[in-house]
């Protein structure tokens, strides 16, 4: 039996309408992982729920879905490039309607490394929106320590401790000055009125090609790179061998994958996409925080992939690395177990040929 060929327009369809439907399932996951993932000193969320909790109440529900609109708009190209150039690359490498270990590695390690052209700025631009929500809540804390730190001032400047009674005091019956007595601690860099504005894609994107170019929309590449790479070459090996269980056939593996029903396609996708999201988490906490343009107060910001390993390792310890894996567990898998579902549903197929 000769392979099952799909194609390229079927491919790009299949892979563009799993990644739309993926996304609006998942989003609020994904935007709690990114926050979690961005936090270093104030912890400002405990876990995924009470983030999405604490999302919900202060920007409503739709709070969860800030974002959302980059990421639906770029996911069609991102999916299906990195779908369809997997079977391209599967394809040219298997000789017989067979594809050896290596081979199924090398063909994601391809798709990992193309996808990266759309991967980049998609995610440069959603984090940015994803996380002013984070932003936002520390700006609010830092308000109200300051306020409190400045009444217990303020309050030390008017009344003596009463074992102090015998010391001399300076005017302390005289008229405040003009405007808040100068603090004890450095006061905040914001005022109430100056509270970080909500940024929109637009926005960054025209701020970034002004100010770096190109290249600023490519923020953090590298770390892009390092991440999708591993990724693909993990996912989809693992998925053509959990697809492949119970369909052995002499016709060879190409076959078998064709011939997989939609759950056992969507449960591959997901126990697939799990195993290689909690890998390379790691690298995705790398990523996220090198593409956060706007830091909280006292945050730190980084030079480099090696810099930012250092310092997270230095000042957060080994677990940070590991921040938000559970969220990018559940995020990713149902987001690949559809991915494949849809993909050998051949819902591109249908589509062209409905239209002639």
């Amino acid at each position: 039996m000769g392979e099952k060929r799909v194609s390229l327009p079927a491919k790009l369809i299949n892979g563009g309408v799993a990644g739309l439907v993926g996304v609006t399932c998942v989003f609020p996951i994904d935007l709690a992982k990114t926050r979690l993932q961005n936090q270093q000193g104030i912890q400002v969320y405990k876990g995924m729920f009470d983030c999405l909790a604490k999302t919900i109440r202060s920007e409503g529900y739709f709070g969860c879905y800030r974002g959302a609109a980059v990421n639906l708009t770029l996911v069609t190209p991102e999916k299906a490039i990195k779908l369809a150039a997997n079977d391209v690359f599967r394809q040219q490498l298997s000789k017989d309607g067979r594809l050896p270990l290596w081979g199924e590695v090398l063909a994601g390690c391809g798709a990992g490394t193309c996808q990266v052209v759309v991967t980049t700025p998609m995610e440069m631009l959603k984090i940015q929106l994803q996380d002013a929500g984070r932003l936002g809540e520390l700006f609010t804390r830092f308000n109200v320590t300051s306020s409190l730190v400045l009444m217990k001032t303020n309050l030390g400047r008017v009344y003596v401790d009463p074992s102090a009674a015998q010391r001399p005091v300076a005017a302390p019956a005289q008229p405040a000055a003009p405007g808040p007595a100068p603090p004890l601690v450095a006061p905040p860099p914001q005022t109430q009125s100056s509270r970080p504005q909500r940024p929109s894609a637009t926005g960054i994107t025209v701020e970034l090609l002004k100010t770096r170019g190109l290249t600023g929309l490519y923020r953090g590449a590298g770390a892009t790179l390092m991440r999708d790479v591993p990724f693909s070459m993990i996912y989809f090996p693992l998925f053509a061998n959990l697809n492949a269980l119970g369909r052995e056939s002499a016709g060879g593996q190409a076959d078998v994958q064709a011939q997989a029903s939609f759950w056992q396609s969507f449960m591959a996708g997901c126990c697939a996409g799990s195993v290689a999201a909690v890998a390379v988490t790691p690298l995705d906490v790398i990523k996220t925080r090198l593409q956060t343009l706007q830091k909280g107060e006292g945050e730190d910001t980084y030079r480099g992939i090696l810099d930012c390993t250092r310092r997270i390792m230095r000042r957060e310890g080994p677990s940070a690395f590991l921040k938000g894996a559970t969220c990018r567990a559940l995020v990713i898998a149902p987001l690949f177990g559809i991915a494949q579902g849809v993909y050998f549903l051949g819902v591109g197929e249908m589509v062209l040929g409905l239209l002639g």
